[in-house]
């Protein structure tokens, strides 16, 4: 936990990852004073500038272990061990619902998009971010390899594709007015080299990659989707 913890601590501070978490708290809309719940919430982050920002935001995630580092990190923050598909929340409960980076540990995604339609009072916005683990761009000599790791990372999750499909995911519940955009978080330094480590141990590839990054020409790009909708 402790390594994914330190990966998604390096992400995060990119500046093109600050940027598309505020963009994500934009489309939430007005949420002054109102309630909302980050799902698959990790660390925290997200709650504590949400709460900055003058939400009641309520962080919510599988892992214990992430929940206690969370209230650790932010302890005015209010976290809860939770399942996306079951939330500790009352029906109609919050005005906003934002999912990142979590669909795709999911079996059953639809099933978390119907709770978030259940947990959301009427007119309440959902923001659904993530990666489409097949897209993946990857600078290599062994274009070959490079494909067939990517792939093979993509089909040892769940729903690896299932950002693709946020915006009919949220029709098919009931949201109506979808929002679609796409940003490519660009990373070409020691936070690439990392990242490829959580897609292959196939050490000849990552030598490969680790020469690039000595010689600063290491290049990941990934589209990320980021899908909001009414309730």
């Amino acid at each position: 936990m402790s390594n994914l913890l330190a990966v998604l601590d390096a992400v995060d501070a990119q500046p093109m990852s600050v940027e598309l978490r505020a963009r994500s708290y934009e489309l939430l809309g007005d949420l002054t004073g109102r309630t909302l719940v980050d799902v698959g919430c990790g660390g925290g982050r997200a709650v504590a500038e949400l709460a900055e920002r003058g939400a009641r935001a309520v962080g919510v995630d599988l892992d214990p272990e992430m929940i206690a580092v969370a209230r650790e990190r932010w302890p005015a923050g209010e976290f809860h061990v939770g399942d996306a598909c079951e939330l500790p929340l009352e029906s109609g409960s919050v005005a906003g619902y934002r999912a990142d980076k979590v669909l795709h540990t999911l079996s059953d995604p639809a099933r978390a998009v119907a709770e978030a339609r259940r947990v959301l009072a009427p007119g309440g916005r959902a923001v659904l971010l993530g990666q489409d683990w097949d897209t993946f761009v990857i600078d290599s000599d062994e274009p070959e390899t490079t494909r067939r790791l990517v792939h093979a990372k993509a089909d040892s999750l769940p729903s690896p594709r299932i950002a693709r499909r946020y915006r009919n995911l949220l029709l098919d519940a009931g949201f109506t007015d979808p929002v679609v955009e796409v940003r490519t978080s660009v990373f070409t330094d020691d936070t690439a080299l990392a990242l490829l480590h959580r897609i292959t141990d196939e050490e000849g590839w990552l030598a490969e990659q680790a020469e690039r990054a000595r010689t600063n020409r290491i290049f990941v790009a990934v589209p990320m989707f980021v899908v909001a909708a009414q309730g």
